[in-house]
């Protein structure tokens, strides 16, 4: 893989973070309050059924059993954790927590796709950490026992999906249109009879509320994902995963533009720390993709 490719599909990669970042935004202007699990059903489910309609096929063999741990990995179990733990966390505290996730690939990384270990990516972690903590922590905080619990979960279980997406990649001959509404499909099910015993579907739905439930569905589930699960297919696990913290620092920055929100220098420090951190992690490949283009099937799995 050429620099250039590298470079490439880095800024892929990062899109998909990024349109998460939104989803605060679109969460709080234009869907009904206190319905978190409902929004993650409509996000997930009807783009993961339109995207097997459009495929046609369902899984076969083994992949029906890969299909449901992916589908709750990245999606289902994920998305549950991170709504309990922006419940009982304040502020983007959840965003902190989870930050631990690069060391998490990193560990199954070694473990499951035999990845060496690296000091610098290790630095790169806690280098990150720093950066989110700038953007999101106020001082005298009290966090939570089960909200803490909640995002190292919920950061356990991306972090597994992404190692095992890697690990597994995708069935030969499926798209991964129909690949990632496999995965949203068995997602959407597993937090529908949650979210209606929980919450319940809204009543009343108004004009900003479809427009919200839209976005979600349509730019923060279909077009994210099949973004997301292309980058883990071209990029190393390490790589994709740093590359989310473009999340926390995408929602602070369209906090800004968009709502008005102020920025201390500590956010802004904070945004350049995080962008350090990823710079720091990934010098290493840099440097080998230039002395080495033609490392295109070593780097994929690095």
């Amino acid at each position: 893989m050429s620099n250039k490719q590298l470079i490439f599909w880095m800024v892929v990669a990062m899109i998909a973070p990024t349109i998460w970042g939104s989803t605060y935004i679109v969460t709080t202007e234009l869907l009904p309050a206190d319905k978190p699990l409902i929004a993650s059903v409509l996000r997930a489910l009807p783009a993961g059924i339109l995207l097997v309609l459009l495929g046609r096929k369902l899984p076969q063999g083994v992949w029906w059993m890969r299909s449901i741990i992916l589908g709750l990995l990245n999606i289902g179990g994920f998305f549950y954790c991170l709504f309990v733990a922006a419940y009982l966390l304040p502020g983007g505290v959840a965003a902190l927590v989870m930050s631990c996730q690069p060391i998490i690939v990193m560990l199954l990384g070694a473990l499951l796709l035999k990845n060496k270990l690296k000091a610098r990516q290790f630095v790169a972690c806690l280098i990150g950490a720093l950066g989110v903590s700038l953007l999101v922590l106020e001082p005298n905080m009290e966090l939570p026992t089960a909200g803490v619990l909640a995002g190292l979960a919920g950061a356990m279980s991306m972090a597994t999906g992404i190692v095992l997406t890697k690990k597994w990649g995708k069935p030969e001959g499926v798209s991964l249109y129909t690949f990632t509404g496999w995965q949203l499909v068995v997602g959407g099910l597993f937090l529908l009879p949650i979210g209606l015993v929980q919450e319940g579907f809204p009543t009343e739905l108004t004009v900003n509320n479809v427009i919200g439930y839209t976005y979600l569905s349509l730019i923060g589930a279909l077009v994210a994902y099949v973004l997301w699960f292309k980058a883990i297919e071209k990029l190393p696990v390490v790589t994709v995963s740093f590359i989310s913290f473009a999340s926390p620092l995408s929602a602070t920055l369209l906090g800004y533009f968009i709502l008005g929100e102020v920025l201390t220098f500590s956010q802004i420090l904070g945004a350049g720390v995080i962008v350090v951190a990823i710079a720091v992690s990934q010098q290493q490949l840099f440097n080998r993709t230039l002395a080495s283009p033609s490392t295109d099937k070593s780097l994929s799995k690095a």
